[in-house]
Parts: structure tokens; C-alpha cells; sequence
């Protein structure tokens, strides 16, 4: 598993792919905080959060588009599944190193709010919280990308159809509102990631939220591993 995850980790660097993922993210992330917080002088770092979880729709494609779909591009997946691994310490450790990268350009980003804190003091609960609650909301997209990369071997396809699912499911909160049947919205907001998402920025640990973002990222590995397991018993 180990090694799976050191190839995989190595090999967003050896490719243009980590680098591109990295200088979208840093760029864009430091464009948002500019504009939505340093510019207006402005504590509240909300607004911050909420376009970053629609950056993430663009970004985390970059990051999942190739974990699988190069594989079998490159007819590499039948070393994979007859390596002396399990397919689900294969499938986790690629993962792992996609939410590594993620995680770690997000823990870099943070760099943003040191100005923030030299001249404006939001509150610490508030920013700490927002990050928590990002980084399970990215948990979750990185799962939903390994997953849609395991059923195809064209990258874009993968990068395409994962933009489309998670701009999906944060455009259903937004619809929300307009839907007249009770029944129907309360179903929406409770499967909702967005709405999942407001108690972390409002500096509130919801545990509620953290098993649902879990179960989401367990669930999306688990297909994951049935695909593969299906491709290993059926070649």
C-alpha cells in the first residue's frame, strides 16, 4: 500500500498535473481572499469559503482525472490488481495521495489569512472551522473523482462527468429554496453538502456533518473497490 501511495504521490510531480492543480488552487485562492476579505477590510471570512467550494469543482477533477483512468490508458491496471496488495489497499493508497495533495494545498493556502490577522482579527473558531469543514467537503469530492476515474480510461471524460456531479450536488441547495413541497426540501437539505457545510462556517463543529462527509468519502471508495474487484474476477 505504501508503495502505491509514494508511486502515486511521485508521479503528480513528474507530470504536469500537480504543478497545474497547485497553481490554480494557490492563484485562485489567493485572488478570492484579496477580493473577499482584504480588499473590503472584512473579518468575515464566509464568502471566502463558499467560492472556494466552488473552486473545488474545477480543481479536484485535476487532481482525481488521472488516478485510475491512466491506468488503463496506459493497459498498467493488470500490474496493478495482480500486485501483491489488496485492491482495497490499491484503491485507498491512491486516495490517500490524492487527498494529500489536496490537504496539503489547502494547509498552504491558510498563508492567506496572515495579513488578515495583522490588521483585521477575524475570530479564530470561525477560520479554524471553515478549514475543518472544507477539507471533509474535499474528502468527499476527491472520493466521488476516484471513484468516476475508476469507470473510464479518458482523463477528460473523468474531469468532465466529476465537475458535472459535484456542481450538482452544490447547485441542489441553491434550487432548494424555489421547490414549494416541504417533504422534498427537507430531504434536499439533509443530503445537501452545502448546507452540511454553513455550520462549519459559522465556526460550529457539527458531528453530525463530519459523519455524513465521511460516510460519503466511504462510500465512493467502497464502489470503487467493487469495480475493481468485479474488473479482477471478470478478466
Amino acid at each position: 500500500m505504501l508503495a502505491i501511495y509514494k508511486r502515486e504521490m511521485h508521479s503528480y510531480f513528474v507530470t504536469p498535473i500537480g504543478f497545474v492543480y497547485l497553481a490554480i488552487f494557490w492563484a485562485v485562492s489567493a485572488c478570492v481572499c484579496t477580493l473577499t476579505t482584504l480588499h473590503e477590510f472584512s473579518i468575515d471570512t464566509s464568502m471566502y469559503f463558499l467560492i472556494m467550494l466552488f473552486v473545488f469543482i474545477i480543481v479536484v477533477p485535476i487532481l482525481t482525472m488521472k488516478l485510475f483512468s491512466e491506468e488503463r490508458k496506459l493497459k498498467t491496471e493488470q500490474m496493478l490488481m495482480t500486485a501483491p496488495v489488496s485492491i482495497t489497499s490499491m484503491v485507498v493508497a491512491k486516495y490517500l495521495a490524492a487527498f494529500t495533495l489536496f490537504a496539503g494545498s489547502l494547509v498552504i493556502s491558510c498563508v492567506n489569512f496572515i495579513p488578515l490577522y495583522l490588521y483585521a482579527k477575524p475570530q479564530s473558531a470561525i477560520v479554524f472551522g471553515s478549514v475543518i469543514g472544507i477539507m471533509l467537503v474535499g474528502s468527499a469530492f476527491v472520493a466521488i473523482g476516484t471513484f468516476i476515474s475508476s469507470l473510464t480510461e479518458n482523463q477528460l471524460a473523468a474531469a468532465v462527468s466529476t465537475t458535472g456531479i459535484l456542481l450538482f450536488l452544490l447547485a441542489i441547495s441553491f434550487v432548494n429554496r424555489y421547490i414549494d413541497t416541504y417533504f422534498i426540501r427537507s430531504i434536499i437539505d439533509w443530503i445537501s453538502i452545502f448546507q452540511r457545510f454553513q455550520a462549519f462556517n459559522y465556526g460550529i463543529f457539527d458531528f453530525t456533518a463530519i459523519l455524513y462527509y465521511a460516510s460519503i468519502s466511504a462510500i465512493f471508495i467502497f464502489l470503487t473497490i467493487r469495480v475493481y474487484e468485479r474488473r479482477r474476477w471478470g478478466a
